[in-house]
């Protein structure tokens, strides 16, 4: 017959918390019984009684990670298990924040049977006044991430035994909460030594005395301490855009909102060009809005949700990157994979992800780079300015024959041959354009304040004199 791992908690608090049920199976049990900890009150009583525990302290000396404390523990219990049954006893209660349970259940040698314990959530939602009911989110202070945690609920941190753990909750709240945030630190609930201590978010890891009977509460987050949070955001463009909302929110569509959407990236690009990192926060943000000023618009209107755009760059980004997330596929190109998304078998055509309706020397540039992937492109840059030249020329004809309607034509030819050059000596074009307007504004308005400060105007003084100040002007701005 196969030999079983018996599990028993020893719930949160003293001897006296523990069922009559449990108190027999361990007292009259033949045999060493293994604890995870011998850091518990039950344990020291049972103890005195006579009971031989054989605890795996030793294992968190040894190990720098706690997984691999509970791996270990569990590959000693399984060996253990091959000769003899084994009686397991874990502090609280065994399906209760108990990594080593969980490793055992999902094992298939020995068969594994958890005895239950006493849990001391009761006492704490007892002792807190709080219904869990309301929300409640239970976290182990040990192994999460700052993204899963959800601040409206009450919020309660277990494994919370070491100054070193209180560090790193404490850190991790702070980049969401006030430093004077008030938790709670939570000691021996539901026994004569229960203790509460309130203490403000930063002092957290500065208490003396830790151990492997407290846990963190921290109450729920009032809403206008959650600003920076996403979803705070979104709930404001929803009540904007609500019935008791903003008149000018709530009229605007799609097709209204283009502008704004246009002018917000180009301001994101103003500041990035100035390295402005407080206006490059604000104009994110602004981008951000229109983002969900779309998407909120989507969802009154039945079509898509914000989740739906999210979803959607979620699983392109993964998509796309299968030398991250699926290296067995890292093998494909770019194109490869976003032809994978299409939902028609039909190929679609290579100009067709290029946006028509973007800065036209970008979309320029953007044309040939795809277009030359097939090879429809000169094979070196010097057949791309006679390729200029020829354009230049047509050009200057239709200035001679003052053909307007071919002088745009062909002025536009000459462009869009620029554009090409740029690609061949990989540069942006659109982006060049931008800095030369930078650097023509910077020149032109330290001209300006040179002739003011010389008493003249400009409006008094020739295009030569004009020129004069200008060199000056660039050679200040070398200096």
């Amino acid at each position: 017959m196969k030999n079983s791992i018996e599990v028993i908690g020893l719930g949160a608090g003293d001897l006296e918390q523990l069922p009559l049920g449990m108190y027999r199976k361990l007292t009259q049990h033949q045999g060493k019984v293994y604890v995870r900890t011998l850091d518990h009150p039950v344990v020291e009583a049972l103890q005195q009684e006579g009971v031989v525990f054989h605890s795996f302290d030793s294992l968190y000396e040894e190990a720098e990670q706690f997984q691999t404390v509970y791996e270990n523990i569990t590959d000693v219990l399984l060996q253990a298990a091959i000769t003899q049954p084994i009686l397991y006893a874990v502090p609280g209660h065994p399906m209760l924040a108990e990594q080593t349970v969980q490793l055992l259940l999902k094992q298939q040698e020995v068969d594994v049977e958890v005895l239950g314990g006493h849990s001391y959530l009761d006492d704490i939602f007892t002792t807190l006044q709080i219904d869990p009911i309301d929300g409640f989110q239970f976290i182990d202070g040990t192994d999460f991430r700052r993204e899963e945690l959800t601040y409206q609920n009450h919020l309660l941190f277990c494994q919370v035994y070491d100054s070193f753990i209180a560090s790193e909750v404490k850190l991790t709240l702070l980049e969401d909460l006030p430093a004077d945030y008030e938790v709670i630190i939570l000691d021996a609930v539901g026994t004569t030594e229960e203790k509460q201590i309130r203490v403000p978010l930063e002092e957290l890891d500065r208490v003396t005395q830790l151990s492997n009977l407290m846990s963190i509460y921290v109450p729920p987050v009032p809403a206008d301490l959650l600003h920076h949070h996403f979803t705070t955001l979104r709930s404001v463009i929803r009540t904007l855009r609500g019935k008791d909302g903003c008149p000018w929110d709530r009229k605007q569509t799609h097709e209204s909102l283009r502008p704004y959407a246009m002018e917000e990236v180009y301001e994101l690009i103003d500041a990035i060009n100035r390295e402005d990192d407080d206006a490059i926060v604000e104009e994110l943000g602004d981008v951000l809005l229109q983002v969900l000023l779309h998407s909120q618009i989507g969802e009154d209107d039945g079509y898509f949700t914000i989740d739906d755009v999210i979803k959607s760059t979620t699983d392109k980004m993964i998509h796309r990157h299968p030398h991250v997330f699926a290296k067995e596929r890292a093998h494909k190109t770019w194109d490869e994979l976003k032809q994978e998304e299409k939902t028609t078998d039909e190929p679609e055509g290579l100009l067709a992800s290029v946006i028509k309706e973007g800065p036209s020397l970008f979309v320029a540039h953007q044309l040939q780079e795809q277009a030359a992937k097939v090879g429809f492109d000169w094979d070196d840059v010097s057949s791309v300015w006679d390729k200029f030249i020829e354009e230049k020329d047509e050009f200057t004809e239709a200035v001679s024959k003052e053909q307007s309607v071919e002088m745009e034509n062909e002025f536009g030819d000459m462009l869009f041959v620029l554009a090409n050059v740029a690609k061949h000596y990989d540069i942006q074009p659109e982006l060049a354009l931008v800095k030369t307007n930078y650097k023509f504004v910077s020149r032109f308005q330290a001209m300006e304040r040179q002739v003011y400060k010389d008493k003249k105007h400009l409006t008094d003084i020739t295009f030569d004199e004009m020129n004069q100040y200008w060199e000056q002007a660039k050679k200040k701005e070398r200096e």
